[in-house]
């Protein structure tokens, strides 16, 4: 996805925390994925609001210290892989 994409959540999935599992998941009808912190993280942003670089923005106020926009890129080419995301715009 390139910056000015608005990365949204496939409308077959869901994204909620999952108490019994203690962590983020994302729903869909073949299963479930449990997400580390920084997929759950970056998952919040994509609402079908906000593009690529407005959502690297947002994370980079929350974790001035970390350089993260290849990460980010790299977690949403692979969400957008396996039909997790879709690119708008």
């Amino acid at each position: 996805m390139h910056d000015d994409s608005i990365p949204t959540l496939a409308p077959s999935h869901r994204f909620q925390w999952e108490e019994a599992q203690n962590c983020y998941v994302l729903l869909y009808p073949e299963g479930m994925v449990k997400l580390n912190p920084s997929a759950a993280e970056i998952l919040k942003h994509c609402d079908g609001t906000q593009t690529v670089r407005a959502i690297i923005a947002a994370l980079q106020q929350q974790y001035p210290d970390v350089d993260l926009e290849g990460d980010v890129h790299e977690f949403l080419e692979v969400a957008h892989g396996n039909g997790w995301l879709y690119p708008q715009g």
